[in-house]
């Protein structure tokens, strides 16, 4: 059996957070095979450029699943793993669609995106204020403003 941290907060609190970031591990899964289902199906007279940018979109995200599930191993817990768990605890939808417009593909990944960033409000709050871990707290802040970044840039596009 490993060994739990002793780190001042209680099994508990480790519990709830380890759901907490779980839910979002799932999240931006999901997301992140919708990114590069985008930048695979992406077409038109802008594709090069639509085509990087998706790349460095999903690149940015895979670079963030790794940080949340080490965060989920600092903190005594296991993070999901397969598809089928990341689809349980998902609260963002996959993308079935086909052939869809580009506008389309950004405004998709924007309203997950945004989606997303209301999420992580509650759970630094959540984080903070409930479960008294000003850490966690402190990285999924940090991680949102991560995430208003990409929606700003998606935004852009559609203006």
């Amino acid at each position: 059996m490993a060994l739990q941290p002793n780190i001042g907060l209680d099994a508990d609190v480790l519990k709830k957070e380890n759901e907490l970031l779980n839910a979002f591990l799932a999240d931006l899964h999901v997301l992140y095979i919708k990114t590069r289902k985008f930048h695979w199906d992406v077409a038109g007279p802008s594709f090069k450029e639509y085509h990087e940018f998706f790349e460095e979109q999903y690149n940015a995200l895979e670079e963030e699943i790794d940080l949340v599930a080490e965060r989920i191993r600092q903190l005594g817990g296991r993070p999901v793993a397969t598809m089928k768990d990341f689809l349980a605890e998902t609260s963002l939808k996959e993308d079935h669609d086909g052939h869809i417009s580009t506008p389309d593909m950004f405004k998709r990944l924007l309203d997950d995106h945004e989606q997303i960033i209301r999420e992580l409000r509650e759970d630094v709050e959540t984080t903070d204020e409930k479960l008294g871990d000003a850490g966690t707290a402190d990285f999924l802040t940090g991680l949102m403003e991560d995430h208003e970044k990409h929606a700003w840039m998606l935004r852009k596009y559609l203006s």
